[in-house]
């Protein structure tokens, strides 16, 4: 019985990251802005099915709250507002080097995925013993090993990262406004 469970997690935990890197691949390759964020959706509940897979269920849950809804949400106001227009004014004009220059840093970066996963580095810090995990989720809560470092080790990471989102969002209200000045 246990050898089948682990065979079905293992299985959908696979078949959920294939669903995640297709899902990826299309968001990077669609010229439809809308149609890309809704492969980013995808990819989003693709990523928060996987870590419930791995009994992470708080933050599955809030990978489903935080970035499929709220940012993505952020994401389509702001095409919303830059009005991007019909696809065809957005192809990309770039020539066979750029695609070239494109595809030998994809398969550079698919070399070093197989390196590190060849290399079977030990980390030592994410080595835990057995029923670490359970016991501290049974003294301190399920949130509190989440939030902890959150809010004390990457603070200034946590607040760089909501700045910059909140850059974003103003620099397309400015792109946004240009272009209806000139228009």
């Amino acid at each position: 019985m246990q050898g089948e469970l682990s065979i079905f997690y293992t299985f959908h935990f696979y078949l959920f990251g294939l669903i995640a890197v297709v899902s990826a691949l299309l968001f990077v390759t669609r010229k439809s802005p809308v149609a890309a964020a809704l492969w980013l959706v995808n990819t989003m509940f693709c990523l928060a099915a996987m870590y419930v897979l791995l009994d992470a269920q708080f933050i599955g849950v809030i990978q489903v709250l935080v970035y499929a809804g709220a940012i993505m949400v952020v994401f389509l106001f702001v095409i919303m507002l830059l009005n991007l227009g019909h696809p065809s004014e957005l192809a990309d004009a770039r020539g066979l080097g750029w695609k070239l220059a494109a595809g030998f840093v994809g398969l550079a970066l698919l070399a070093e995925v197989f390196a590190l996963t060849r290399a079977r580095i030990p980390l030592p810090f994410l080595e835990l013993k057995p029923g670490a995990l359970a016991a501290q989720i049974a003294t301190e809560g399920a949130i509190a090993p989440i939030a902890k470092p959150l809010f004390t080790e990457y603070l200034l990471a946590f607040e760089l990262t909501s700045v910059l989102l909140l850059a974003a969002i103003v620099g397309a209200v400015v792109l946004g406004r240009r272009r209806q000045d000139a228009g």
